[in-house]
């Protein structure tokens, strides 16, 4: 029955009900994603005061209510949000930017020059989408303030308060997430410390101090701080305002080397002393660049525009490349007795450029931070820069402050021409193998079972372990949308090995084979056969081990996998609980306990010791049925942690290995021996 369609039918939302009513429009979902771009939005308003030099010291406090309800609140001491009525729309100027959509001072370029949001919604949303929300804000020597609930104000206009601040003006914010909109209200520590982190090596000078006054089940790690230069970390320290003697954890992040300590601390293991590094401003835009090379074989390059980071490069990406090129291959022209290569000699004989792109960028780590008035970025996300300006102004900085560099330091200098002119050598060695490769590519191979459908949304892939349970899967899995892919053996450790190494290695051929989109710098996403890519191996030490060996081919070969989502480990479980009709299957020692408990009398235990004890009805049920199966997403939440973690544990120096396992050995809980 068709309902009637008319002009009563059409509904006008007024105020901020259109955000309630589809919040996924303006922060993209509400899950925990969503949930931490409120905190973005705050946060970023007072960031934009610091680019805007009228503030140095930002708070970010996590704690909860009495009635147990998360709130976050962002102070700063920047000019504070105008209360003044608004001479055209006759309220506050701080409640028109908290309950107006598209309301806000970035628009006009005279109280923001630069900005990383243009659009005028943030903070009104976070109103929108909070159980609660207050804003107190201190101009001209007086403290006044505004209530509101569900994006409703309280009351009419700001109410003045007696109040003590450290500075003379400012914005301090606090809201609790509204339970009616979002799934989880609780934001994680870990993923807030490492955005502030990240702001404030983008932001030299400015003090970013994160609170957490919440309860924790567990305390939270020293060892996921990672201090730097002008971080610390305060544990354990009690308040009165908790009324409690909950642990307070606090993190302050300064970096007045900025960007260039963000590149010294991703670097694990440069062959260089100095490290390149300039911030210019021309044709009124701010380019700052770091860079450094490691004894690593991959490139790790982020951009950011205005501090968002552009995780998918832009015009500022090849402007950076082509003048890194041009700079590289300027300076060895004038200094031919560097290079000893016979081959690379007569090029430089002939008056060519010798190194290519992907020879200047191996081992390199850099980060590109560009602000400009009127950044495009492209699709929402706001990850891709568009601005053409952009590229031939960042390759012209590049280029000259690049070569000066090099020229001024002979030693430092040596040292990266000697890895570029290892890179290029290597190129040439092993173009053919690149050319094989290349051609076999989504071809799949003897071993690989390709699923039916050929959408790759759709399809998924289980690279499985052992020749064994891979015949299992194969027979037990979903045909029509799942491949298997069995491997034998582990995988060759590319931490350690060379590229000429990893490409002999069958197994790892036969992965780049099956997906089909390359590696390293030849990768491209959309060429990725399937958006699944499930690692399923055994739940033992040589099960995890495999893992490590595989996390960390991705990472250094295909991170961008990594990056959209598309990585899995599955869990196959350990143990099989039976009493008479009844039978479950559980991944831990305490799931199987909370379920003998619970049933009471004699049960059945059986414990799987591979997946090859498993048979085929068995395997589809636990790990490949999408209904039952459980699967963690591969992610890494920040950077700096990943490359540290990855260089330590899987890289060619023993000492930093033996020291975090002598670090960490006592909190091993579960030995498989």
């Amino acid at each position: 029955m068709s309902s009637e369609y008319d002009a009563s039918s059409i509904q006008v939302l007024e105020g901020l009900e259109a955000v309630r009513r589809r919040p996924a429009m303006y922060i993209g979902s509400i899950d925990e994603n969503g949930l931490h771009h409120l905190v973005w939005e705050i946060v970023d308003n007072s960031v934009d005061e610091a680019m805007a030099d009228v503030c140095d010291n930002i708070i970010v406090i996590l704690s909860q209510t009495e009635h147990g309800q998360e709130s976050i609140t962002v102070q700063d001491n920047g000019r504070g949000i105008p209360t003044e009525i608004h001479p055209h729309y006759n309220i506050s100027s701080l409640e028109l930017v908290t309950t107006r959509l598209h309301s806000g001072g970035k628009f006009d370029h005279e109280s923001y020059k630069v900005s990383g949001g243009l659009h005028g919604v943030g903070i009104a949303v976070v109103n929108a989408l909070s159980r609660w929300m207050q804003v107190k804000v201190k101009r001209n020597n007086r403290v006044q303030m505004q209530e509101y609930v569900r994006g409703e104000t309280i009351s009419h206009g700001v109410i003045s308060v007696e109040e003590e601040w450290d500075h003379e003006s400012g914005t301090y914010i606090t809201f609790i997430p509204d339970p009616e909109i979002f799934e989880v209200t609780r934001v994680d520590v870990v993923t807030i410390r490492n955005r502030l982190r990240e702001l404030a090596f983008l932001n030299k000078g400015l003090t970013i101090t994160l609170i957490d006054e919440r309860k924790h089940d567990l305390p939270i790690s020293e060892s996921q701080s990672d201090l730097g230069e002008n971080e610390t970390q305060t544990q354990s320290e009690t308040t009165e305002d908790l009324g409690s003697e909950s642990p307070v954890n606090k993190w302050i992040y300064h970096f007045d080397g900025g960007i260039k300590a963000y590149v010294d601390q991703l670097a694990v293991t440069r062959i260089h002393d100095d490290i390149p590094y300039f911030d210019v401003n021309v044709e009124k835009m701010q380019v700052e660049v770091a860079l450094v090379y490691d004894r690593s074989e991959r490139d790790l390059i982020n951009t950011f525009t205005n501090n968002i980071n552009t995780r998918h490069g832009g015009t500022h990406l090849s402007g950076f490349k082509s003048g890194l090129t041009r700079a590289l291959n300027a300076y060895v022209l004038k200094n031919e007795q560097l290079i000893r290569n016979p081959h690379l000699k007569k090029g430089l004989k002939e008056k060519r450029s010798i190194f290519t792109g992907n020879d200047v960028r191996e081992g390199l780590v850099a980060v590109v931070s560009v602000k400009i008035m009127n950044p495009q970025f492209e699709g929402q996300t706001k990850s891709k820069l568009g601005n053409s300006e952009v590229k031939g102004v960042v390759e012209s900085c590049v280029y000259e402050n690049v070569l000066k560099f090099l020229d001024e330091h002979p030693e430092s200098s040596r040292s990266i021409i000697e890895k570029c002119e290892a890179a290029a050598t290597l190129r040439m060695k092993f173009r053919q193998i690149r050319e094989a490769v290349r051609k076999t590519q989504g071809k799949g191979s003897g071993k690989l079972v390709d699923c039916a459908v050929s959408d790759p949304a759709k399809r998924e892939i289980f690279l499985v372990e052992g020749d064994s349970a891979g015949g299992s899967a194969i027979e037990g899995r979903f045909s029509e949308f799942q491949a298997i892919l069995p491997l034998r053996g582990k995988v060759i450790n590319v931490e350690k090995a060379r590229l000429e190494k990893a490409m002999k290695n069958k197994e790892i051929l036969e992965i780049i084979r099956a997906i089909g989109a390359g590696y390293k710098e030849n990768f491209r996403i959309e060429k990725v056969r399937y958006h699944k890519i499930v690692l399923l191996m055994d739940a033992d030490i040589d099960g995890h081990h495999i893992i490590c060996l595989l996390l960390t081919f991705f990472f250094r070969y295909m991170p961008e996998l990594i990056d959209e989502g598309y990585l899995y480990i599955a869990q196959p479980p350990l143990f099989r609980v039976k009493k008479g009709n009844k039978e479950v299957y559980v991944v831990s020692e305490q799931e199987r306990d909370e379920i003998i408990q619970s049933w009471g009398g004699k049960t059945e235990i059986s414990r799987f010791k591979g997946l090859g004890e498993m048979n085929p009805i068995q395997l589809r049920e636990t790990v490949m049925d999408p209904e039952k199966r459980i699967l963690l997403q591969v992610t890494r939440k920040n950077l700096i942690d990943a490359e540290r973690m990855f260089v330590t544990l899987m890289g060619e120096e023993v000492a930093p290995r033996r020291e975090f396992i002598e670090a960490h050995a006592l909190e091993v809980e579960n030995l498989d021996i």
